[in-house]
């Protein structure tokens, strides 16, 4: 196993130095043996021996691809706190080493769950924005900026989220997200929702002041302040005319 492992890392040496990808061509066994070595390092500790999950995190198996991918891909994992949200950041692989820890714990009892989706973004927009405010807009808000949810959870701003991963979130749900196989929401419906939730990166801004950030809560506050606030007003206004 060492002898394997050395000879993988070699490849990899001699892969860069060349300046090709590191495991770009390699065998499926060689990719499940670097898998082994990187979750060894950053993963057991909270997954544990055999993907059975510790106190301080869930048992991986039968997770599926999708799901591993999307949080490795996303920076989400390692996570550093144990038990608080994980939130996006700069992954902290590159994208072989994903590739190869993917391989691995599907190899090893996480396979079973949603596999990596394939999307291919449509120029079906309006049918997007239907099963967008159907399903996504009340967490996520209704421009992509993401807002609080329920239970203290922050459902994440979607444009700095790729096609695919927006695709994985769908299918695997993290956190509090419901997951959407593909009879809740079929591959046609998951392309127009990605092509969609794609234009929030070009918003058309037509000036003025902007609230997507505030979510439906700093939004409720401001139609408090500003419509009841003026109706008082309006009020006190009123009733000190009359008593002229």
């Amino acid at each position: 196993m060492i002898a394997l492992l050395a000879a993988v890392l070699a490849l990899a040496a001699s892969q860069t130095s060349k300046g090709m990808p590191p495991l770009q061509k390699a065998p499926p066994t060689q990719r499940v043996a670097v898998g082994a070595e990187l979750y060894a390092e950053h993963c057991i500790s909270c997954h544990g021996a055999n993907l059975i999950g510790t106190p301080s995190g869930p048992p991986l198996i039968r997770v599926g691809a999708a799901n591993v991918d999307f949080q490795l891909a996303t920076g989400r994992m390692p996570l550093e706190v144990p038990g608080t949200e994980p939130m996006r950041g700069p992954p902290s692989f590159s994208r072989d080493q994903i590739d190869a820890i993917v391989a691995y714990v599907t190899t090893h009892g996480g396979a079973g769950g949603p596999p990596t989706p394939t999307v291919q973004p449509s120029r079906d927009l309006t049918r997007g924005r239907v099963v967008w405010e159907d399903n996504c807009q009340q967490c996520h808000g209704a421009t992509g900026y993401g807002a609080v949810t329920g239970f203290g959870w922050i459902a994440p701003p979607i444009t700095p989220a790729t096609p695919q991963q927006i695709a994985e979130a769908v299918r695997v749900g993290p956190g509090i997200m419901p997951k959407f196989n593909e009879h809740a929401l079929p591959q046609r419906d998951l392309d127009a929702l990605v092509a969609y939730a794609d234009t929030f990166r070009r918003p058309d801004d037509s000036g003025g002041y902007s609230m997507v950030s505030a979510g439906p809560v700093g939004e409720g506050l401001v139609g408090w302040l500003v419509g009841v606030g003026g109706a008082v007003i309006v009020m006190l206004l009123v009733g000190e005319t009359l008593k002229r």
